[in-house]
C-alpha cells in the first residue's frame, strides 16, 4: 500500500472515530485537543477531509478490478 494511502487512511480513522465521538458523548476530541475553531483544528478537519476525498481513489480502483465484487462472492 502507498504511503499516502495509509496515512490518508489513518486520517480517515481519525475523523471517523471522532465523529463517534461527537454523536456519542457530543465530545468533538479535536477541538478539546487543538482548540475550538482554532487553526490547528481547522486543519486537522481540513486535512480529515481531504484524506477521506482521496480515500475514494482506491475505492473505485477495487470496484474497478473486482476486488469487492469477488470478496462477495465468496
Amino acid at each position: 500500500m502507498k504511503a499516502i494511502n495509509i496515512l490518508t487512511l489513518a486520517l480517515v480513522i481519525v475523523g471517523g472515530l471522532n465523529w463517534g465521538l461527537v454523536g456519542l458523548f457530543d465530545l468533538d476530541l479535536v477541538a478539546a485537543i487543538f482548540g475550538a475553531g482554532s487553526a490547528l483544528s481547522r486543519i486537522v478537519y481540513v486535512l480529515v477531509g481531504l484524506s477521506a476525498a482521496w480515500q475514494i481513489v482506491p475505492l473505485v480502483t477495487a470496484t474497478g478490478s473486482g476486488e469487492i465484487a469477488a470478496g462477495r462472492n465468496r
